[in-house]
């Protein structure tokens, strides 16, 4: 049957969003008259309302419900603002429930939405007893339900909103649409309304920029340091400054805006230079913070330390200059505790130390050597009268070492007598075969110097005029005896071709050889014709006696040349070679004859080879490798202009010669050999001289 209704003008609600914004939905309101009705929902307000007795709100609402049993239809007691619910209050409600037909009771709490739909579906329930039965939760029981409903609901809410927003720039218009079918942004927005999923997305979005700005703040903060060093890196310009003080002089630098800018507005984590990535530089009003100030003070203080460390250094150097007991060659362990202190190992690690200590112990070293070289020079009687190996007996160390002993120069390398005796054999070698490689001075030898000097201003590309123009020929004088220049010219030639022509990497040289077995001094074994003026001399060697020969033969045709201006065997190329001998060895071991013949090698300054292996040499002399580095060799010397010049031209210019000096210059002499030779090198009519060594030139 239809029951009348006095709720005229009454606004109908559906959405919580709607409650104090009535006017921005459509205003529907309840009809006046008869409606069907099944049923009603008996509320119950069990608040400390204001003005407002409870017993008297349950008498009105006892005599509602007489008013409503008569129409027989179903009733569900509601208990309303449980969630300010007065404990006295709800059991009231409960007992007139419980009086009244055993009445339904459903606590809710419209707010909170907790058991609304509860609500509902227990009164449809009752009316269509078909339904299954609803289960009445209570009203605390159904809130920890929905509160671990909307926290599940919310996680999800969040971590959508955590894969969508990356950006702390993104606004709610457009992630709200981006969000809009996602089911974890529904089941939120049911749960707990379009304002709070708002609210939790602008949470999200601050802590972006929060974090973000601590990103900025770390990179800033990391390069203030760098900005420190470049800027004021003295401890002398800012001492005594205050980080205030100090933020005016950085101004003051004209480097200031490659490391700071100024922005017009402040502070810079407001402004938009917070998300300008490709400016780098630090905002100045960073200064003003803590952390940049505790920056600078770090800053200071490491400045000081390093101020006094280097102090300590100083100290300890001095130390050591000045200790008597810091003598070559002591190790630290002994030297140690004369020199350090406590306050030493304060400020710095004894590594540290040992290292300064073991630079100090080099120069000291480096000088007695150098010292200890004079002494040697000046005692230049005791090494005569040596073997021809140049290595004195025990005996004759001995009688060195006695009549060295009382000097102090000697007395200085006490504890390193190794190098000490090493320095005396080398010294030794020296005085028997004097070469660049023997000299003390080595590698800073005048000689090596004077070639490298020579060579920068005269280099191999060079055009020069007094150049060999056949440079396609080579011509090799053999020397050897009994038979083995011959042999191997033989075998040289059965390498070239028809024409005595011999390929060097990839190219063609017309090869003229002279074998010599006899004595140099007849014109007939001269290394010299008026058509064959040699590039180089081959010289080789099986026995003692044949290296004898070989010597007497390049010392005859030296002595030969000297004094004349076409002196050219002076400086004649030589390469001396040990051949495989024939038959019995006679006595002599192999290794004996190489030993010789590196002993004179060093004498002739000269190149020595080593013999050819057993099985592949041609015949029983060198193979064809060594013969290639023989006539390489000759070719890079012809190609340097270290060779004579057999032009007639070339003669008549240095005939014209007016005035030859000779440079003297000695290793350890106080003054460079560039500062000598420059001022002559560097004159525009300076050319080398092809009929020297690499250390002549011509004018």
């Amino acid at each position: 049957a239809a029951t009348k209704l006095a709720s005229a003008e009454k606004l109908m609600y559906f959405c919580t969003d709607q409650l104090g914004l009535e006017q921005d939905f459509e205003q529907k309101q309840m009809p006046e008259g008869k409606l069907l009705v099944d049923g009603f929902l008996l509320c119950v307000d069990v608040s400390r309302g204001m003005n407002r007795n409870f017993d008297e709100q349950l008498k009105f609402v006892s005599n509602l419900y007489n008013q409503v049993a008569k129409t027989k239809k179903a009733v569900v007691v509601v208990l309303t603002k449980c969630d300010e619910g007065v404990e006295r209050y709800i059991r009231d409600a409960h007992a007139f429930a419980l009086s009244k037909k055993n009445l339904q009771v459903v606590e809710t709490s419209a707010r909170s939405n907790v058991n609304v739909d509860l609500a509902f579906s227990t009164l449809v329930q009752l009316i269509d007893k078909s339904r299954g039965k609803a289960k009445i939760i209570p009203y605390f029981e159904a809130l920890k339900q929905q509160s671990q409903q909307i926290a599940a609901a919310k996680d999800k809410y969040e971590w959508l909103v955590g894969r969508i927003v990356k950006n702390h720039n993104e606004t709610w218009p457009n992630v709200s649409r981006k969000m809009l079918s996602a089911p974890e942004y529904q089941d939120y927005v049911y749960l707990e309304g379009t304002q709070k999923a708002k609210k939790l997305f602008l949470q999200h979005v601050q802590r972006l920029k929060q974090e973000h700005i601590e990103r900025r703040r770390r990179v800033y903060l990391a390069l203030l340091p760098q900005a420190f060093e470049a800027l004021i890196p003295h401890l002398d310009e800012i001492d005594h400054l205050s980080c205030l003080q100090a933020e005016k002089l950085l101004e003051a630098k004209p480097d200031f805006l490659k490391w700071f800018v100024v922005l017009e507005e402040t502070p810079w984590d407001a402004t938009g230079h917070v998300d300008n990535l490709d400016n780098e530089r630090i905002p100045f009003d960073l200064m003003e913070t803590q952390p940049a100030q505790q920056l600078y003070e770090a800053h200071l203080e490491k400045l000081r330390n390093e101020r006094k460390r280097a102090e300590m250094r100083r100290a300890f150097k001095e130390n050591l200059e000045t200790s008597p007991f810091i003598t070559p060659g002591k190790p630290w362990e002994e030297a140690r505790s004369f020199i350090m202190n406590e306050e030493f190992y304060v400020w710095l690690e004894e590594s540290v130390y040992v290292d300064i200590y073991g630079k100090h112990q080099k120069q000291l070293i480096d000088k007695a050597k150098e010292e200890f070289q004079e002494l040697l020079l000046e005692y230049s009687e005791l090494f005569y009268e040596l073997e021809l190996d140049a290595k004195p007996s025990k005996e004759k160390m001995g009688v060195i070492q006695d009549v060295l002993g009382e000097e102090q120069r000697f007395k200085a390398l006490q504890k390193l007598q190794a190098e000490r005796d090493a320095l005396i054999l080398k010294h030794i070698h020296f005085v028997y075969h004097p070469t660049k490689e023997t000299c003390p001075s080595c590698p800073l030898c005048v000689d090596s110097k004077v070639e490298q000097l020579l060579g920068s201003r005269f280099t191999r590309h060079q055009k020069n005029p007094l150049a060999d123009p056949n440079v396609d020929r080579i011509n090799l004088v053999i020397l050897g005896k009994d038979g083995l220049a011959r042999e191997l010219a033989n075998e040289i030639r059965a390498l070239c071709t028809n024409d005595d022509k011999y390929v060097i990497e990839g190219k063609m040289y017309e090869l003229a050889l002279r074998p010599i077995e006899g004595n140099v001094r007849l014109p007939v074994n001269s290394f010299h014709t008026p058509t064959f003026q040699p590039h180089g001399c081959l010289c080789l060697y099986n026995s003692k006696e044949s290296l004898s020969y070989v010597v007497e033969s390049i010392e005859k045709s030296r002595e030969s040349s000297v004094g004349r201006r076409d002196n050219h065997s002076v400086h004649l190329p030589l390469t001396l070679i040990l051949v495989n001998k024939r038959g019995d060895a006679g006595g002599e071991t192999l290794q004996s004859l190489i030993q010789q013949g590196q002993q004179i090698a060093s004498k002739l300054q000269c190149v020595f080879l080593d013999p050819a292996a057993a099985g592949i040499a041609y015949g029983r002399n060198i193979n064809e490798k060594q013969i290639s580095q023989v006539l390489k060799g000759l070719l890079d010397s012809k190609r340097n202009l270290n060779l004579v010049s057999s032009t007639s031209a070339t003669i008549k210019e240095l005939a014209d010669v007016d005035l030859r000096v000779v440079v003297c210059l000695m290793c350890g002499d106080p003054f460079p050999a560039d500062d000598v030779l420059l001022p002559i090198l560097q004159s525009p009519g300076c050319r080398p001289s092809p009929c020297s060594s690499g250390s002549s030139v011509l004018l």
